[in-house]
């Protein structure tokens, strides 16, 4: 696989080119999963859809506009049989070869997905490699930022570094629609110095990581030393906040609001103190930046990550390692519930990379007044865990969906008042299966059963792969991926969507 000299990374080269043309192409891959008895899965008749109807575009929560940031609701498909939807594969990758793959999207028609420095589109319902794009958007840098929101009329952004303009810095961020990959707008933002505040070493030219995400009608870009708000439609700087003193923007949330976290430095603390840094979270009008209100983390906090915007919902670390606890604040900014995930019996996580996308929270769902978490895993050699809801308003537990021995279950998403999650199993018996459950009644719906090929079971780890449901499809995306040890060819999966077979 080559993505050929700058500044394009996604042109193959001519021998490349050769090579494919003399390889069989392979056949299209049709996996569709044998009928599945509710019985053999020991959960009873409670998992049947109910009535059929073929798959039709997720609608838009009722209300939405296309500058909203999209939040579709999945329909039920007639059958629960899986089939595959679309490939996307390389089977030439050479040995030390390296490619960053920063954020993935889907349309009804589309599977996009970011690689170096290109951004790629493809038809679904293809088996597609390099070469076989139905769009490519080429920049003139590295992806150096993304987010996973999508607007109504299925528009996106990220953040690139010119490269080719005389500077390595991550300043600039283009706007570009996910059906044709045309770009809407493109447009530079400053950067700060890694370090800038008060009393701090500048670091050399290492430069604060920047963010982008999208809330009403506004691509919003944290750069350090400030947040920037541009219109969605014309690219013009809507309005500009300045961080003072001690504090930087560093990163923000969107979604049906904004929020954007700082990160306050204190001279008057040791360095390697906890204290040394605190975090606040403000929120603002996406239109015009004014700040509604700002919450204030206690101190000790060492990392702050915000899953959701609205409703604002925080997740804090207190202790050495990961998630500690939930925040659910009110609309004024003001602390509702703490939820306390008991020293890791309650898992949340949020993308850790080279990417700051402090919303990107691949494991924990908000909807329906709770955050939903999954537990942690039971160990045993049957294994098993379990989702609970916890009430945004008081903190109490809701809803618990066990897995049942032999198979876990993750948070995807929400779909209206319904969590999406994956039931995965390991025992190449019982197939694994994107299912909805319900809050209110506490059942659960299978969406379809599939089994993955075994080049592909790495895929569903969501911290080191996307992982999305869209319009009736459940998408796996690897977030970076190498070539073979020397001698040792193998054919990798890039992204594997899988569909119910009634799906037209």
């Amino acid at each position: 696989m080559s993505f050929g000299p700058p500044p394009s990374m996604y042109t193959q080269s001519a021998v490349n080119a050769e090579t494919q043309e003399k390889r069989r192409r392979r056949k299209w891959l049709l996996l569709p999963l044998v009928a599945v008895l509710v019985a053999a899965l020991g959960i009873g008749g409670r998992l049947l859809w109910g009535g059929g109807g073929t798959r039709t575009h997720s609608p838009v929560v009722t209300g939405q506009s296309r500058l909203d940031v999209r939040e579709t609701v999945e329909r039920r498909p007639a059958s629960t049989t899986g089939k595959m939807a679309f490939r996307f594969s390389v089977d030439d990758m050479s040995p030390g070869e390296h490619y960053e793959m920063p954020g993935m999207w889907a349309t009804d028609k589309i599977l996009a997905k970011g690689i170096n420095k290109t951004v790629v589109g493809l038809s679904i319902g293809t088996d597609a490699s390099p070469g076989d794009e139905r769009w490519k958007l080429p920049l003139d840098g590295p992806i150096c930022g993304y987010t996973r929101h999508v607007t109504g009329e299925n528009r996106t952004a990220v953040l690139f570094r010119a490269n080719d303009r005389g500077g390595a810095h991550c300043n600039h961020v283009a706007f570009f629609d996910l059906d044709d990959g045309r770009e809407i707008w493109e447009t530079d933002f400053p950067y700060s110095k890694y370090g800038n505040a008060q009393g701090l070493a500048t670091g050399g030219d290492d430069q604060d990581t920047p963010s982008v995400t999208l809330a009403h009608g506004t691509v919003a870009v944290t750069w350090g030393g400030g947040t920037d708000g541009y219109s969605m439609d014309t690219g013009r700087r809507l309005w500009r906040t300045t961080a003072t003193g001690s504090c930087q923007d560093m990163g923000a949330a969107g979604g049906g609001a904004l929020l954007v976290r700082q990160e306050c430095r204190h001279d008057d603390a040791p360095a390697d103190s906890t204290d040394a840094v605190t975090y606040k979270a403000r929120k603002m009008d996406p239109r015009t930046g004014r700040v509604l209100w700002t919450y204030s983390a206690a101190k000790g906090i060492r990392d702050l990550d915000i899953p959701s915007a609205k409703p604002a919902v925080l997740a804090v670390q207190a202790g050495q390692i990961g998630i500690s606890e939930m925040l659910s604040l009110d609309d004024k900014g003001r602390n509702r519930a703490t939820i306390r995930l008991q020293s890791g019996t309650y898992v949340g996580e949020c993308s850790y990379d080279d990417y700051l996308a402090i919303d990107d929270c691949p494991t924990i769902a908000v909807g329906d007044g709770q955050v939903f978490l999954r537990s942690k895993e039971s160990g045993d050699k049957a294994n098993s865990n379990w989702i609970i809801g916890f009430d945004l308003a008081t903190g109490n537990t809701t809803k618990k969906f066990d897995s049942g021995t032999g198979s876990l279950l993750y948070p995807v998403r929400m779909s209206g008042g319904r969590l999406l999650a994956l039931r995965q199993t390991d025992d190449h018996i019982t197939p694994s299966a994107l299912v909805a459950l319900d809050p209110r009644t506490g059942r659960e719906t299978p969406y379809f059963y599939y089994e993955l090929p075994q080049e592909a079971e790495l895929m569903t780890m969501t911290e080191y792969n996307d992982i999305l449901v869209e319009d009736g499809r459940l998408f796996f995306g690897v977030k970076k991926v190498d070539g073979p040890a020397k001698g040792s060819p193998r054919w990798v999966y890039l992204v594997l969507g899988i569909e119910s077979n009634a799906a037209k």
